[in-house]
């Protein structure tokens, strides 16, 4: 036997096709699985590797988790509108089902939230006053608690060349002192619970009652799912009801809403 022929008979890929093609298969298999998107367009290997990250005990670093994501050819953009929004809806499931506690629903929140400070800490803005921008007020209702939502509309509405200033959990007193310095052309508040709604209302009733020129109220948030449009407006008297930031804007332009004079 030739040292060539040898050599084919033990190990030779052209001896074995059967073999190497279901190791082709099985690789291709599972490279597809890893690149598996949600019906929003993320992928879920990536996602479950965030959603890891966030409960993991011990420490957790924003800059690094946030270089494994751009390793995975994400933008920024991404990361901040799809990837954080995702991994705080699996917060909340994961709580409702039980599988975490509400400890871990806190602290997961808080390393998302010091994630997308890190991630929109990278992306330049254009911050300079401009009497061409439209003012936007996006406001956390007392007794409210999903922070990050709000940071991340505050976020999309920066970069789509907004001034933007939040409000967190405020009573209506000092809601009203800051509505004296701080005149929106738009106001975007976030709701999560039904039972919320009265709060709500009476921030809108605020707002209307605030010697201010007359803003574009929207109303966005988690809230949306479990309520009928048309009725969270009557309860609440917002203008608009909206799940998108963009959305809220446009019809806040098509409503004729120019930005305020300083």
């Amino acid at each position: 036997m030739s040292h060539d022929d040898h050599f084919q008979t033990r190990g030779s890929p052209q001896n074995r096709p059967e073999e190497v093609g279901a190791l082709a298969s099985q690789v291709i298999s599972v490279l597809r699985d890893r690149q598996a998107g949600n019906k929003d367009g993320a992928r879920l290997f990536v996602l479950d590797h965030l959603f890891r990250a966030i409960l993991v005990r011990g420490a957790f670093d924003a800059e690094l988790m946030l270089d494994e994501l751009r390793g995975h050819r994400l933008g920024l953009d991404e990361i901040i509108d799809l990837y954080i929004p995702q991994a705080s809806c699996r917060l909340g499931e994961a709580w409702v089902d039980d599988d975490i506690s509400f400890a871990d629903v806190t602290v997961g929140a808080l390393r998302l939230q010091a994630l997308l400070s890190e991630a929109t800490g990278r992306i330049r803005l254009d911050l300079t006053p401009d009497d061409s921008r439209l003012r936007v007020l996006a406001i956390l209702p007392h007794n409210e608690q999903h922070f990050l939502g709000v940071s991340v509309a505050a976020a999309q509405m920066r970069r789509m060349g907004c001034e933007v200033s939040v409000s967190f959990d405020e009573t209506f007193g000092a809601l009203s002192a800051r509505l004296l310095e701080d005149i929106p052309d738009l106001v975007l508040i976030s709701c999560a619970r039904l039972e919320s709604l009265e709060t709500v209302a009476e921030t809108v009733q605020t707002l209307r009652m605030a010697p201010i020129s007359d803003p574009v109220i929207a109303l966005g948030g988690a809230v949306l799912a479990d309520g009928d449009i048309a009725d969270l407006q009557e309860r609440t008297g917002v203008d608009v009801v909206t799940k998108s930031v963009k959305e809220a804007i446009a019809f806040c332009s098509n409503s004729g809403k120019v930005p305020t004079p300083r």
